[in-house]
């Protein structure tokens, strides 16, 4: 283990200055706005503010304020960010992201779940970056980096690695996927699991003909959202390279793919930056642009349609839900508690006031109570 620090080379600032300014911008589409995707007289505005007035300097030296690492775990490189706690005896957690996030989306919950007003709620926070995401290791090999192999390779850092025999989990979206994981196939290390209800799906709890009306009514409302929302799943699925060689390409496509689910998902109103400012949406950007892992953050989609994880079972460890109104995947309408305990021991739920689905970036505050309430007796 090393400690690391983000340095993206002047060559590649300088190349990503260059092609922004060599932008092809396509012709106008029937309507402004949204209504066909990404609005693109926001993304103009956007592009220029990358060019004339965002400082990638000043976000790397911000986030060098927190303790980076990288580690070789099961032959895969695994950037991580690992910030101890108040307090004699901190609970190690590690906090999962997902797409199409980073490691950053969780900076501001973290000092809140280390340096917490009382220090017997404080934690040692572990937030690494995914595989093929950011500064951790691509895949070498196709199959290994669905949810449950991801969990194992979490589970071996934490343990063998940085010393954590029990440990609890969190995460959203992937990250909630590999949580679920985390509690169903590492018990013995695991004393509780914080998911959002996106993991009640990566596994059918019950044959939506056979379930309750609540159950009907969630189904109905999330196959509405897939049918209307969900392309970019089956595309990142099942032809992964197809969309990677333009996105690569084109920092102003990149941008346009990233920043559109920023405003689709979140609790924003239709107002991306009532919820994220130029600087948050552009740091995000740049950190998938620099690394060049737009591509490879597809690949835990190709990989559970295509290699599945091994087959579920009941998750007997403790598990909270926490539920975000304005996340459109999962709250139209909500799923039942009496769902979730098909498949996990449900011991707290919780539907939130407001945030999204990038909810550790939205409400932060919110989060940090829900994960310190939750694990205060488990301790």
């Amino acid at each position: 283990m090393e400690p690391f620090t983000l340095h993206v080379p002047d060559s590649v600032l300088s190349d990503l200055r260059d092609r922004l300014v060599a932008t092809r911008w396509p012709g106008a589409f029937p309507e402004p706005g949204w209504g066909y995707g990404t609005d693109a007289a926001y993304l103009r505005e956007l592009v220029e503010y990358w060019l004339s007035s965002f400082d990638w300097r000043a976000q790397e030296e911000r986030l060098n304020g927190l303790s980076h690492h990288r580690v070789t775990v099961d032959g895969t490189g695994v950037h991580f960010v690992w910030e101890r706690g108040d307090g004699p005896n901190p609970l190690p957690l590690i906090l999962t992201h997902g797409w199409p996030s980073t490691f950053a989306e969780l900076e501001r919950v973290i000092p809140l779940l280390t340096h917490p007003e009382d220090p017997a709620d404080a934690f040692d926070v572990v937030v690494p970056s995914l595989p093929g995401f950011g500064f951790s290791g691509k895949p070498a090999e196709p199959g290994i980096f669905n949810s449950a192999g991801i969990a194992r390779l979490w589970t071996s850092l934490m343990r063998d690695h940085l010393g954590y025999e029990r440990f609890a989990a969190a995460g959203g979206d992937l990250g909630s996927y590999v949580t679920s994981r985390l509690g169903m196939h590492h018990a013995e290390n695991v004393v509780g699991i914080h998911i959002d209800p996106i993991a009640l799906v990566e596994r059918p709890l019950v044959d939506p003909a056979e379930g309750t009306d609540e159950e009907k009514a969630f189904y109905a409302g999330l196959l509405a959202w897939v049918e209307e929302e969900g392309a970019y799943s089956r595309f990142q699925a099942t032809k992964p390279s197809t969309l990677t060689f333009g996105l690569n390409d084109s920092p102003a496509g990149l941008a346009s793919y990233i920043v559109e689910k920023f405003r689709a998902w979140s609790d924003c109103g239709g107002d991306v930056e009532r919820r994220f400012g130029k600087d948050q949406l552009l740091t995000t950007v740049t950190l998938y642009w620099a690394t060049g892992t737009i591509g490879s953050s597809f690949l835990p989609y190709y990989d559970a349609k295509h290699h599945a994880p091994a087959d579920p079972t009941f998750v007997e460890v403790p598990t909270a839900v926490a539920l975000w109104p304005g996340d459109p995947i999962m709250s139209n309408p909500f799923p039942p508690r009496s769902y979730a305990e098909r498949g996990f021991n449900v011991r707290r739920w919780t539907e939130m006031p407001c945030g999204g689905h990038f909810y550790a970036s939205e409400e932060p505050e919110l989060l940090a109570q829900d994960l310190r309430e939750f694990f205060r007796p488990l301790r």
